[in-house]
């Protein structure tokens, strides 16, 4: 095992779990990574990479990146990525977009990150047609999975996260998260130890959003309670626990 396989293998133990817990990867998938650059899905696309050399389920990988149009991304750091892809031996794809002028420039959004969500989302659905892959795994971690349902809980008044799978028939695509279980502690660990060639995210909503605020507010949290991110994942991730309210009897307002 050499030294890239030793610093990533917590995270690889991690990631096999979540994939035999649910099903994740099958014989012969064709798997896409949603590459931004951040350390999220540089580390989920060096674990898959890594875990492809000594899985018995054979599955070919890919990076696809979306480029929002930003004028001041740095094409040095592109490259930089395009050439980390090289080495892990996974075929990359640059997919150019002007999604950042519809979102600024033209529409200027107040709220940009829903809509922007959902156009990286769909720019990445159809370029997974495109080559051939029937999935795309991103870069989603445990402590997402929290936030993400206080998120829904505090400004949406819903009990939700996002899924560990999912089908999107309208594409015929499945989309998977390797890395629900591993925290990002750990995560930014091995990005570091890896030197990982990140890629700085030109947005301006970046640090500035909702979901940056529900991330900060679990961090002050977590001052006082040190264990209070692991309850409330385990409280999520575990349908057994969950104690609401029943259906109403009666559903008459009048």
């Amino acid at each position: 095992m050499d030294e890239r396989s030793k610093i990533i293998r917590k995270i690889m133990g991690y990631m096999r779990r979540a994939i035999n817990d649910y099903g994740m990867i099958s014989e012969g998938d064709h798997v896409a990574v949603g590459l931004s650059g951040g350390k999220d899905s540089l580390v989920l696309m060096t674990a898959l990479a890594m875990l492809r050399r000594f899985s018995d389920v054979k599955y070919k990988l890919s990076a696809i990146r979306i480029d929002m149009g930003f004028k001041d991304a740095s094409a040095e750091e592109a490259e930089a990525l395009r050439k980390y892809c090289e080495d892990l031996d996974v075929d990359y794809y640059c997919e150019k977009t002007d999604i950042a002028e519809i979102i600024f420039d033209v529409r200027k959004e107040d709220r940009p990150c829903s809509l922007c969500s959902k156009m990286r989302r769909g720019a990445l659905n159809t370029k997974c047609n495109e080559i051939g892959a029937n999935k795309l795994a991103l870069g989603h971690n445990a402590d997402d999975v929290t936030e993400t349902f206080l998120l829904s809980f505090i400004y949406e008044g819903r009990l939700s996260t996002f899924q560990p799978t999912g089908y999107m028939s309208r594409t015929d695509m499945t989309l998977i998260r390797p890395l629900i279980y591993c925290p990002e502690g750990d995560i930014k660990g091995v990005a570091k130890r890896l030197n990982l060639p990140l890629v700085h995210n030109p947005c301006p909503m970046d640090h500035t959003s909702q979901r940056q605020y529900m991330k900060d507010l679990c961090s002050h949290i977590t001052k006082d309670i040190p264990f209070a991110k692991d309850r409330m994942f385990s409280a999520i991730t575990h349908p057994e626990r969950y104690n609401l309210f029943p259906p109403k009897v009666n559903d008459d307002e009048n």
